[in-house]
């Protein structure tokens, strides 16, 4: 909350993390990054009820999607509250958010005493998960810590989904089959 930037592991990847609601801080990570001006970041929030409060129109599917499948690799975009006022890289232009509640008891364990962060690869725009710390860039005067987790295994990506007051439709296929979305809400469909 300090509006610092910092590195630690998530499932199958080094992550950069910031104040969700600092706009200086997401900037700071972007630019670490090397992403385009526009890129918006994903959020990472502790629990349901933390997405709840920061959203609107959270239907009865995306919850019990949500209620299936987090903390996990699903990956929900959704609209914000209306009372948020945060810049997540689109200038405050973009009436949507991407969310996910992450398995990392200690990622969850952050995000329970900070509250939503905003969150991105530590690899360059476009390139691989950084699936080991490099140090050439990565440097500890970018960023306030580096938690240091080792070599991480790769994995799958998420699932992400799109969810609003039409339905819930998928957007990328990932760790998530379509075939588990459809025997919690069977009205799901591709975006």
């Amino acid at each position: 909350q300090a509006g610092f930037v910092i590195v630690a592991p998530l499932e199958h990847g080094y992550v950069y993390l910031a104040d969700a609601f600092s706009p200086f801080a997401v900037r700071a990570m972007h630019v670490l990054r090397g992403d385009k001006t526009g890129v918006v970041a994903q959020v990472l929030a502790h629990s349901l009820d933390t997405v709840k409060g920061i959203s609107r129109d959270v239907s009865p599917d995306t919850q019990a999607l949500c209620n299936q499948f987090w903390p996990g690799l699903l990956s929900v975009t959704l609209k914000p509250s209306s009372v948020l006022n945060w810049d997540l890289g689109d200038d405050k232009e973009l009436d949507w958010f991407n969310v996910r509640v992450p398995k990392s008891k200690f990622i969850r364990a952050l995000l329970k005493a900070s509250g939503p962060l905003a969150v991105a690869s530590a690899s360059n725009a476009g390139e691989e998960p950084m699936l080991k710390i490099d140090r050439t860039q990565v440097k500890d005067w970018n960023v306030a810590v580096v938690f240091d987790n080792g070599a991480l295994k790769s994995g799958p990506r998420s699932t992400i989904i799109e969810a609003d007051a039409g339905g819930v439709r998928v957007v990328r296929e990932g760790a998530i089959s379509v075939a588990e979305m459809e025997k919690v809400a069977p009205r799901i469909s591709m975006a």
